[in-house]
């Protein structure tokens, strides 16, 4: 009677587990949709401001990083309102501000506005959709881990970055053809589109209730994860010299197919989450990101020394690898250090790190590339990524003399 009463247990166990990854797995299907409106944007912001508005590479890199200070300063909010009043509320009110940003960048491409006042609006739309990226990405952090609760934080972590960078791989290549074929404007209708139906898909999923518990100040909760944070940090140089400037290696050095470098970063990206995503809840996140940092070190090399397109592809591809499991394997380090009705603010201090990386990245290699060309963006990334890897070295080093 006992064994029968355990087996029927241990069967609803694995129902609720297998419903509850259905739907974290539906919404980040939602995200995947929806953050094709950064995506799409990504590629198509640094050429529009370059070729149309027929300003340099400083304020090119300026209006892609602009959208990543934004988020970096909207980060403890969303920690907090996720932690206050849910994953659910916090992600629908940021999926609203990407469609919201879709409409003002949408404006920056009038015709007859004046260069001046064009790149003005396209800043400020760059800035209400970094505000939507911190609500959206926190927001189903916190509903993620509230429905698959802690012990599978790294699958969640790592489910959203598929979504996420998914949506980088196949929505920049997109993004450019839009460009080409309906132009800027073409663009930006796309981007105010796409949030709105994924806002409808997550809408009918039950919300979870937030925890109740005393909260620090958000720089205190900083001080527990600024090690981990810094490695992301560290990570997303690579991420954000691809992002802004592979498609202009590839138009200056006269490549064909200047979109691929992104495909092949977002789509490897993807394959290690699929097969590997399981990692860092099963071995811990320090094994997997001492790897992972290496990895990414050697695509940036590859990328800054690339003779022609198929090694910078093959750079790009590697990057891809290595940037994948970072974040999650990082991610898992917070969770075991902040107490459950705080992980929704410490994951956003946690990606601020990152935020800050892609913000700064833009505009400082932007004047690089100016006066020494594009390769020596890469080779920023490879240094940063070689950093990182000695850092996580570090932790590992720390993490045995307290279990000494």
């Amino acid at each position: 009677m006992r064994d029968r009463r355990s087996v029927r247990v241990g069967k609803t166990s694995v129902a609720g587990t297998n419903r509850d990854f259905h739907r974290v797995l539906w919404l980040t299907l939602a995200l995947f949709l929806s953050y094709s409106c950064v995506a799409m944007s990504l590629p198509v912001t640094s050429v529009y401001v370059i070729t149309h508005l027929g300003f340099g590479n400083g304020l090119a890199g300026l209006a892609v990083g602009i959208a990543f200070a934004s988020t970096i300063a909207t980060r403890g909010m969303a920690g907090r309102m996720a932690d206050h009043r849910g994953g659910k509320y916090c992600m629908g009110r940021g999926l609203c501000a990407y469609a919201l940003a879709g409409l003002v960048c949408l404006a920056a491409g009038w015709p007859g506005l004046p260069g001046p006042a064009a790149y003005g609006v396209l800043i400020l739309g760059r800035l209400l959709l970094g505000v939507g990226e911190s609500l959206t990405i926190v927001g189903l952090l916190a509903w993620g881990f509230g429905i698959m609760g802690p012990q599978r934080s790294g699958r969640v972590i790592a489910l959203v970055g598929m979504g996420l960078y998914g949506a980088f791989a196949l929505g920049s290549p997109i993004g450019l053809a839009l460009f080409d074929r309906t132009g800027f404007a073409g663009v930006m209708g796309a981007c105010a589109l796409v949030p709105l139906v994924g806002l409808a898909m997550v809408l009918p999923v039950a919300r979870i209730a937030p925890h109740v518990g005393e909260r620090p100040p958000f720089w205190r909760i900083i001080g527990r994860i600024w090690e981990p944070g810094l490695v992301v940090g560290l990570q997303g140089v690579g991420f954000a010299a691809i992002g802004a400037f592979m498609p202009l290696l590839f138009l200056h050095r006269g490549w064909s197919h200047p979109a691929l470098g992104l495909t092949c970063f977002g789509g490897a990206f993807v394959l290690v989450r699929l097969l590997f995503g399981h990692l860092p809840d099963r071995i811990g996140g320090v094994p997997v990101a001492l790897v992972s940092m290496a990895i990414e070190a050697v695509g940036q090399y590859l990328l800054w020394t690339a003779p022609g397109p198929a090694v910078a592809l093959a750079g790009a591809f590697l990057t891809g690898l290595g940037c994948s499991m970072i974040f999650p394997a990082m991610g898992v380090e917070v969770v075991r250090r902040i107490p459950p009705h705080l992980r929704g603010t410490a994951m956003g201090g946690f990606a601020a790190f990152q935020d800050l990386a892609y913000g700064v990245t833009g505009p400082v290699t932007g004047l690089l590339a100016d006066r020494f060309g594009y390769g020596v963006v890469f080779l920023i990334g490879g240094l940063a990524a070689s950093l990182g890897f000695a850092l996580v070295v570090a932790i590992a080093r720390q993490d045995r003399e307290q279990m000494a």
